[in-house]
């Protein structure tokens, strides 16, 4: 959800964060060629039904980035990205993962010219009550 937000905070790019227990209720039909999903599986207990989830989303054509605790992913073709995250808890493996999602947003403003530190519409402060 962090990424999402920063996402549209400072690159101005629509995203929407889902867990993916949630993909086959109406998110996969939102799925086509070239569509971005950065995926995150770090916690073990659903790591296999979130690798499923992966694969349904590729071959509808998704740009899959796929973020884990892997070092090396043995099925290439279940993404275009594998970024790999540092051996973690369960518990833990969020706070991970979040940097790098506000890393993605940062080198995506960037990459359009933006200047992340000065978000149009934003109000850092609460200035009206």
């Amino acid at each position: 959800m962090e990424g999402a937000l920063k996402l549209k905070e400072i690159s101005y790019i629509h995203a929407e964060a889902y867990a993916a227990g949630e993909l086959k209720h109406g998110t996969i039909a939102l799925i086509s060629e070239g569509v971005p999903v950065i995926a995150v599986a770090t916690q073990s207990h659903v790591y296999s039904k979130v690798i499923s989830n992966i694969r349904e989303v590729k071959a509808r054509g998704a740009y899959v980035i796929l973020l884990s605790k892997d070092k090396d992913i043995t099925d290439k073709s279940i993404c275009d990205v594998h970024i790999s995250l540092p051996q973690a808890p369960d518990e833990f493996a969020i706070f991970e993962s979040v940097v790098i999602c506000q890393l993605i947003a940062y080198y995506t403003s960037t990459g359009k010219g933006l200047n992340p530190d000065q978000p149009r519409n934003l109000a850092k402060s609460v200035t009206v009550e």
